[in-house]
């Protein structure tokens, strides 16, 4: 696998080809007080629709690396750090790949258990005035929750370094459709007792209206910031883990994740780099064979720390 040609381009940026898995209809992310995201095209010709945002495209690029089984990374990405929140009886209750706002979740930092605030505090004590030192905020980041460096990264708590703790998304994707039409269905939920009851406690017959989309193409979009990932100087293979975990996201996304709603189920019909010019992508097989010799590599080295544990309690 040669990572060599990535190692001076500025970005890596994938287009996937996407169609509905049966017939021609599927249904975009909707937006509150918005419905779906519609709007014109550059020229004016045609109408473009957002499918699915760079915020949900995120979410779903770290839940198809867990597996809610086991309740683990899934298997090629076992032995990864994380923080993982358990309630007051010891059951999981959440972790830091699947909070939305990962480190900085609320079960993390804002319950009784101020264990991993507490070591975050000390970490990152010399920040706490003049300039935020982004390298050694990446490096604490790769050491205990290795998927924020992809995904981002907000602390936005006082006690530490003032809240000034950022770190941008690496890797971002978004799901576009072009030449859309509206597809216009309805139904109505039926009340077999009592058909002319009150609709307003729930009975009777409620008549709805559904509105579906076709397009004439489905476009998932990925750009991985590599000048990003090298500004953070974590070394060769720390930088190239960084970019081989983003492309098994990418490929175990479009290989299993593409269900995105019950009426929007999609599949892959190609991929294509579009920068750099003529790299192959690797399949997600090799990256599966790959990640975890490399993951033991970075913890025989000490990069990677053990899983973190917080039991979370309100604050009394």
């Amino acid at each position: 696998m040669d990572f060599a040609a990535l190692r001076t381009a500025p970005r890596l940026l994938l287009e996937a080809q996407l169609a509905p898995l049966q017939g021609t209809r599927f249904q975009p992310t909707g937006f509150p007080d918005l419905g779906p995201a519609e709007y014109d095209a550059p020229a004016g010709q045609s109408r473009m629709l957002l499918v699915e945002s760079a915020q949900s495209m995120a979410n779903r690029l770290e839940s198809v690396c867990w597996d809610e089984v086991a309740d683990d990374w899934v298997e090629p990405l076992r032995g990864l750090p994380l923080v993982k929140v358990y309630d007051e009886n010891q059951q999981p209750l959440t972790n830091s790949v699947l909070e939305a706002h990962r480190l900085n979740s609320p079960y993390i930092l804002e319950g009784a258990d101020k264990s991993v605030h507490d070591l975050l505090k000390r970490e990152l004590a010399s920040m706490e005035e003049g300039p935020v030192d982004l390298r050694k905020l990446a490096r604490l980041v790769f050491h205990y929750d290795t998927n924020a460096l992809l995904h981002g990264l907000f602390l936005a708590k006082k006690e530490l370094a003032g809240g000034r703790l950022r770190l941008p998304r690496a890797l971002s994707a978004f799901i576009e459709a072009e030449d859309v039409r509206v597809a216009q269905s309805g139904g109505v939920k039926n009340d077999r007792v009592n058909p002319s009851g009150s609709t307003r406690d729930g009975f009777g017959n409620v008549p709805f209206q559904r509105e579906e989309y076709v397009a004439r193409k489905i476009t998932a979009y990925f750009n991985l910031d590599l000048m990003q990932i090298r500004a953070y100087g974590l070394g060769g293979l720390s930088e190239d883990f960084l970019v081989a975990f983003a492309l098994f996201k990418i490929q175990r996304f479009l290989a299993t994740g593409l269900r995105l709603r019950t009426a929007c189920d999609l599949q892959c019909l190609s991929v294509e780099v579009t920068q750099p010019a003529g790299w192959q992508l690797p399949e997600l097989a090799e990256l599966s064979e790959l990640l975890p010799r490399w993951i033991e590599q970075l913890r025989a080295e000490r990069m990677l720390a053990e899983p973190l544990t917080v039991t979370y309690r309100k604050k009394k």
